[in-house]
């Protein structure tokens, strides 16, 4: 047993879930954060070094609020990692505003709210650690995915930016690039998934990159992560090309 802790949201399923499970195997001591109280007091109730703390992160005073009992209640806080997401890759094939905007303020305003309630705790204790979980879907937009990509491409620049602001305050701010992982919410996916890894595997990699590297960006698995880098960097009339042709494949 360490003395480290750990916050983590959007806990209650996928990557979230197996990242806490993750760390609580390591010795670790982990507050656990989503709006399904009852998944989170499952998880709580499977392992004693995690303690369920609900939250819904589109409130923003909820959210200094809970991470004041984290404080609390664990004491210091090692590291912060946001990782509350939704999709709804139906309501995408059709420019529905009111899913566009729901999926905004999930994840871009909720994650927001989140670094918005430790900001200036880490900031005043000079250490620690602010992930933030974004996807490859940031890197270019993608078909049927026009909220999702928006979203998680402002998280990325988001953190891109909270990198400079922290660094002067020896604060390590991560972002964290998933491929495909098999959870709920890619469960939704009606179309062939290139490369997808379990939930697991994702946490596995989390952990390595957030407790044994120094790195900006934690992406994975690498194989396809990579081929995600070259398309972002080519012009867009290629890029285009490329998706289409994918596409019809998939059609066919």
């Amino acid at each position: 047993m360490n003395n480290k802790t750990i916050w983590i949201t959007g806990a209650s399923s996928g990557i979230g879930k197996s990242l806490a499970l993750k760390f609580a195997q390591e010795g670790w001591k982990v507050a656990i954060s989503a709006r399904r109280e009852n998944l989170l007091n499952e998880i709580s109730k499977s392992n004693e070094n995690i303690i369920a703390f609900p939250l819904d992160v589109t409130d923003n005073e909820k959210c200094k609020s809970i991470f004041s009992q984290v404080k609390e209640k664990l004491g210091e806080v090692d590291i912060s990692v946001f990782c509350t997401g939704i999709h709804d890759p139906k309501s995408e094939k059709t420019l529905n505003l009111e899913k566009v905007r729901k999926i905004m303020e999930v994840n871009f305003f909720g994650t927001v709210n989140s670094i918005n309630a430790v900001y200036e705790y880490y900031k005043n204790k000079k250490s620690g650690q602010i992930s933030i979980v974004s996807s490859v879907a940031g890197y270019r937009g993608l078909p049927a995915a026009g909220a999702y990509c928006a979203s998680k491409s402002a998280l990325s620049s988001f953190a891109e930016s909270l990198y400079f602001d922290l660094k002067r305050s020896n604060v390590r701010v991560s972002l964290v690039s998933p491929g495909f992982i098999k959870t709920p919410m890619t469960d939704q996916n009606d179309f062939p998934m290139p490369m997808i890894k379990s939930p697991q595997f994702a946490a596995e990699q989390m952990f390595k990159g957030l407790t044994k590297s120094k790195g900006f960006e934690i992406h994975f698995p690498k194989s396809f992560t990579t081929i995600m880098k070259v398309l972002k960097v080519l012009p867009n009339g290629l890029y285009f090309k490329i998706l289409e042709k994918g596409m019809k494949r998939i059609k066919d």
